[in-house]
């Protein structure tokens, strides 16, 4: 209980620090938020500047959090010549024109910032800083909410690409970063408090009404993503609270097969919303593209990548020029982007972290961040997880928590206790 204490009264930022990172959030929620109201397709695109007042905000506060310093030796040097290559691929044919520049700055999805966001690993590492985090997640939880109701014509659209790309957009930037609470649910599951127990429950909400949207509409992505959280929330809970192995896995089987069960079902009856997703199960729509792709890319683009303007040749579902700077492989698209270099100074990164925090922490968050970073992983063949949103944010801010020796080594009840102590 001493450790407790002594970590808890240490947690302190300046005054200047505290007002910067809220300045920064604040910013990045405008930023974010603006951006899914664009992609609704259903408000005046005068929005955008809205988004760019978000921008100048989060970006103000941004210089002065960064510092840098990086304590473990290895993450630091890595860690540079990947920032490094970062910038390369940004300036590697980038046209600077007016009308580039503007896009670049608001496309959450392929734009400069999406670049920048490892830098979020340079940000003050303390506890405090992830609590600001949690509130900023259940923040976009209710955009994502009220999105969903306003501009449910559009998610349920009669055209089925214009639909399928608002779900994907509102899932991955205000709904999936929810799941980041799920998988450190124990801590946030006080019974004794109401809030804490009605918290849970709106997480428990998000996730299961993201996986049935993503059912309806037959986003199979979207599908995995939102099924691999529950799965890796799962294992963590049970791990925490020392179950043993046969009750920790056989209800993951019973819920793997209802699934399929279900699934079976809506394919042999009419099941009205549920039909298109039974008829997509086995569609291969991805083949196609990737022969594209592969046939585009020559020996220089594998291993460098074609700059943050790349694109490749894919007549199939593309532009009417023919051509596509987007592949929906994240791993293809980091590739596509900044080649083999990109993709390989990324996993030095994050596998190490992955590591670090499964097997050499004393805390269920060093394991839960982990888990973040696996999910990232995973999720990267059956979507494109690398944008600027908070989904890809604490995938950083979880290798930040896994290269931390000082968080890594923290008991459990320190955790759990600041968890539950009023720090603002």
């Amino acid at each position: 209980m001493a450790e407790s204490h002594t970590y808890i009264s240490s947690l302190s930022f300046s005054r200047k620090t505290n007002n910067a990172l809220n300045q920064f959030w604040a910013g990045f929620i405008i930023y974010t938020t603006s951006y899914t109201l664009i992609i609704s397709g259903s408000i005046s695109h005068k929005i955008v500047y809205l988004q760019l007042l978000g921008m100048v905000i989060f970006l103000m506060s941004t210089i002065h959090l960064i510092t840098f310093k990086i304590e473990d030796k290895y993450l630091r040097n890595i860690f540079l010549l990947y920032c490094g290559w970062q910038v390369y691929i940004v300036l590697r044919g980038f046209t600077f024109s007016t009308e580039n520049l503007f896009n670049t700055l608001t496309n959450s999805s392929s734009g400069i910032f999406l670049y920048l966001s490892p830098l979020i690993l340079l940000f003050p590492k303390n506890l405090i800083y992830l609590k600001k985090v949690i509130i900023v997640i259940l923040i976009l939880s209710v955009f994502y909410i009220v999105f969903n109701i306003v501009f449910i014509k559009a998610l349920l659209a009669a055209d089925v690409e214009n639909g399928n790309t608002v779900l994907e957009y509102f899932s991955k930037l205000l709904g999936i970063p929810t799941g980041f609470i799920l998988i450190t649910i124990i801590y946030h599951s006080d019974k004794r408090k109401l809030w804490a127990v009605i918290g849970k429950m709106w997480v428990l909400f998000i996730i299961v009404l993201t996986l049935l949207l993503a059912v309806i509409k037959a986003r199979r992505g979207l599908m995995f993503m939102s099924l691999n959280l529950f799965l890796f929330s799962y294992i963590i809970y049970y791990h925490a609270n020392k179950r043993n192995l046969f009750s920790k896995f056989f209800p993951l089987f019973i819920i793997f097969f209802v699934f399929i069960y279900a699934i079976s079902i809506s394919g042999k009856q009419n099941l009205g919303a549920f039909d298109l997703i039974s008829e997509r199960l086995n569609e291969d729509s991805r083949s196609n593209v990737e022969e594209y792709f592969y046939l585009d890319m020559n020996k220089k683009d594998w291993i460098a990548g074609k700059g943050i303007e790349g694109y490749y040749y894919c007549p199939t579902g593309a532009t009417e020029d023919g051509y596509r700077n987007i592949i929906e492989t994240d791993y293809l698209q980091i590739i596509l982007k900044g080649g083999f270099i990109s993709l390989g100074l990324l996993l030095l990164i994050a596998i190490p972290a992955i590591f670090m925090g499964f097997f050499y922490s004393k805390n269920i968050l060093s394991k839960a961040a982990a888990a973040w970073i696996l999910l990232f992983l995973i999720d990267s063949y059956p979507a494109n997880v690398s944008t600027f949103s908070l989904n890809y944010l604490l995938v950083w801010i979880s290798i930040g928590i896994c290269y931390s020796k000082e968080i890594r080594n923290l008991q459990e009840d320190t955790v759990k206790e600041y968890f539950q102590y009023k720090l603002f």
